[in-house]
């Protein structure tokens, strides 16, 4: 058990099971200098028949209980988000229960939680203005409702249905006119969906800023931050320098976050990532660190973390859903490996082999042991001798 054949990309290799990680200093208390979330991933229920096209089935007991593994390292929740398989497995149905379920939890241990709105309800091929607008509508109730705060998703409906710039000013003009409280808006690039090209009115990504920064001095009280997934760590920069004072930058840039939370001399992003799923206890530790101003243990935490993030991200992104869920059944907040929409079939045995390999360098496997006992099983299900 102490040894076992990895299949890598780069050949396979006897792997020796490392000793425990070094534990960091987590802390309970939400960090006081940054705002972070962690995208939260669903667990499916698998003995329910999850696959493309079916309704997701969740298993809201280990789905609600990893929400309270993050809200304890003293992490925000961004929940019904990218991460949670909006668009690629979970339903308007399942989305709806899963936000009304973790506003629940939320408020029963005082968690910070943002859910995501967006217009996935939809079925029309060709929704007008309208019919987008009135489905954001509906979703941002249904988040309001549960006491988090709004994050307005990308929506494909609008990137397909919308001219230009001027349409996206309309819809978002709506719905930011009837918020009950500050907005997150929500700009994620291409690499992690390809049906958002154009967003915001053009694919010209400086005219893009431009426009999103329009929507934003125009409604001043009622959008109190942007997260951005462009993967371009310039880019965001140059967004977050622009902003109006008050209007936070969220990161959402899972190659490049500790230097982008870290900030410069001019300012700094906050967190709103998918990859703090995994690496909550890190999150936790390096902000605690950030917070009494030691940056040298603030690097030594987050920056080993980049090979691990960097694949688990890699090309198709939009399956980084796939390496997600994988690393929380190998450090053991689930006893399986099996995701709503099928989506558990994404990535191949030597991604998933090599995410494995990092992750245990990383220190992200609290229980060395028993993810080789689960690799070790994985591998003998898709036929490989270990």
């Amino acid at each position: 058990m102490s040894s076992f054949l990895l299949p890598l990309p780069s050949g396979a290799i006897r792997y020796q099971v490392p000793d425990p990680p070094t534990s960091f200093r987590a802390s309970a208390r939400p960090a006081r200098s940054r705002t972070a979330f962690a995208a939260a991933h669903v667990v499916a229920d698998p003995a329910a028949a999850q696959g493309p096209d079916r309704p997701a089935t969740v298993d809201w007991d280990a789905t609600l209980a990893f929400r309270h593994h993050l809200w304890s390292l003293g992490l925000g929740v961004a929940d019904a988000m990218d991460t949670a398989q909006r668009g690629m497995g979970l339903d308007w149905r399942a989305t709806r229960e899963l936000i009304a379920r973790s506003g629940a939890e939320a408020r029963s241990v005082g968690g910070l939680l943002a859910c995501g709105a967006g217009t996935d309800q939809l079925t029309a091929p060709a929704p007008t203005l309208g019919e987008i607008t009135a489905a954001y509508e509906e979703q941002t109730a249904a988040v309001e409702d549960a006491g988090a705060t709004v994050v307005l998703m990308a929506s494909r409906a609008l990137a397909a249905t919308a001219t230009g710039p001027d349409d996206y000013a309309e819809v978002y003009g709506r719905l930011l006119a009837q918020t009950r409280r500050p907005t997150i808006l929500h700009w994620l690039g291409t690499a992690f969906d390809p049906a958002l090209e154009g967003y915001w009115g053009s694919a010209d990504l400086d005219r893009a800023t431009a426009h999103v920064l329009d929507i934003i001095r125009d409604h001043p009280s009622k959008v109190g931050g942007i997260k951005v997934s462009l993967l371009d760590a310039d880019r965001e920069i140059a967004l977050r320098r622009a902003l109006p004072d008050g209007v936070r930058l969220y990161t959402g840039d899972d190659f490049h976050y500790p230097e982008l939370i870290l900030g410069d001399s001019q300012g700094f992003s906050h967190a709103l990532l998918g990859v703090f799923d995994p690496l909550a206890a890190h999150a936790s530790a390096a902000l605690a660190a950030l917070d009494r101003g030691d940056t040298d243990t603030y690097r030594a935490i987050l920056e080993p973390t980049l090979p691990l993030a960097r694949h688990l991200f890699g090309a198709p992104t939009r399956h980084y859903k796939t390496g997600v869920v994988f690393l929380a059944h190998l450090a053991g907040h689930q006893d399986h490996f099996v995701m709503v929409g099928g989506e558990h079939d994404s990535r191949g045995v030597e991604h998933l082999a090599e995410l494995f390999r990092l992750a245990a360098e990383a220190g992200a496997l609290p229980d060395p042991a028993l993810a080789a006992l689960r690799m070790r099983a994985f591998l003998a299900s898709k036929g490989y001798d270990a």
